[in-house]
């Protein structure tokens, strides 16, 4: 590809969605060369109904013809299958939940993609996330913001970036609010406007967890026990139902339980029949899972998690001391201090207690809108 003469090159994942349409259609009216590059990441059940990849790249290429860029369609998924899905599955397996679009960003779109671009000789890539970033002119070191929009902001997602990664990436639409992406979208013509946000994982896609998790991790049914009443209480652990395998549940789950009519027994007046049910605890070698009624029993609540796998942002841990963290996406940030940082893990201590805090998940760690980086949640306490 030869460059367009004083323009600085730019490569912008396009995947079809409005998003990273309109971060396109920026860069260009900023005046920036910009090529688009569609990414295929899964191809296990490319033709299934819920696998929409071939739609996606339908509405890229219509995308860049209205532009008027370039669009080059890639196949990551030998990478992804590598580096995101064995960990994904292995994760579950273990009794865990992972994030595997936390490790997506990391390993394909900010590595797999940032190589690719840069040998198309581009001097930057661009993708159509809620996020900022800024250079700090005091330490030199690159800033991963929240997005302005908080109801969209992902900078969750992306606290595994590091400053090589940052000081290569633009994030248009991190600026503007959904509503105002969106008026730019119609104004301007692009036949993906009004399409619907996608939601859920890549290779998942809207088809049912629990299905598209069968065919990769074998079922073993035990025994679903009672933790409402206290133990040492007759009731205590008694068998109210079976699980159909614990990688298949998630810390704070409430649907899918096949349990609701059940009462606990010696349950107090209000919490009642009709008080739901919620996954509390794994106990992997014993294959129990372990549920309690009421949203606030002091089983789903932690004042305190730990955390390993840490990456920071700067390329070294903040100082210890108070600070803010997302412990799961879509959460507020909740006030909390950091400690016991040692090697590539730390611990933090939460004052108001947090609820469901999943071995996993990410536990994301915030100064106002400064995303510092984070870790992988191994372990709560009360």
């Amino acid at each position: 590809m030869s460059k367009q003469t004083g323009k600085q090159r730019v490569v912008v994942g396009l995947s079809g969605g409005v998003d990273s349409a309109v971060s396109a259609y920026l860069l260009k009216q900023q005046g920036y060369e910009v090529i688009g590059i569609f990414m295929k990441n899964w191809e296990d059940d490319d033709d299934s109904e819920y696998c929409s990849s071939n739609i996606d790249f339908v509405d890229a290429a219509s995308v860049a013809d209205v532009i008027g860029i370039e669009i080059e369609h890639v196949n990551f998924a030998a990478e992804y299958k590598d580096r995101v899905f064995s960990e994904f599955v292995r994760e579950y397996q273990a009794g865990r939940t992972p994030n595997p679009d936390i490790l997506c960003n990391a390993e394909i779109k900010f590595k797999a993609f940032l190589d690719h671009a840069m040998r198309l000789g581009a001097e930057k890539i661009a993708t159509g996330h809620y996020a900022r970033v800024r250079l700090n002119e005091a330490s030199g070191k690159h800033e991963l913001l929240k997005g302005l929009d908080p109801s969209k902001d992902q900078s969750y997602f992306l606290h595994r970036l590091n400053q090589a990664q940052l000081s290569k990436t633009l994030f248009p639409v991190g600026e503007l609010h959904k509503t105002e992406v969106r008026r730019i979208a119609e104004e301007i013509g692009l036949p993906n406007a009004k399409k619907k946000d996608s939601t859920g994982i890549c290779f998942i896609g809207e088809r049912p967890f629990r299905e598209f998790l069968n065919r990769y991790i074998q079922k073993e049914p035990g025994p679903i026990k009672d933790g409402t009443p206290a133990p040492g209480d007759k009731a205590y652990g008694r068998v109210i139902g079976n699980h159909v395998g614990l990688s298949f549940y998630t810390l704070g789950q409430r649907q899918g339980l096949g349990i609701g009519g059940i009462k606990a027994k010696g349950a107090q007046k209000g919490g009642g029949e009709h008080a739901p049910w919620f996954v509390a605890r794994k106990d992997m070698e014993k294959n129990t899972l372990w549920v309690v009624q009421g949203h606030e029993h002091p089983w789903l609540l932690s004042h305190r998690l730990h955390a390993q796998d840490a990456s920071w942002v700067a390329g070294e841990p903040p100082a210890p001391g108070a600070m803010a963290a997302k412990t799961r996406y879509r959460q507020a940030d909740a006030a909390c201090t950091i400690g016991n940082i040692e090697g590539n893990a730390f611990s933090l201590q939460f004052p108001q207690a947090q609820w469901a805090v999943t071995p996993g998940q990410s536990a994301v760690l915030y100064d106002n809108d400064v995303c510092l980086g984070g870790g992988v949640i191994d372990d709560a306490q009360p």
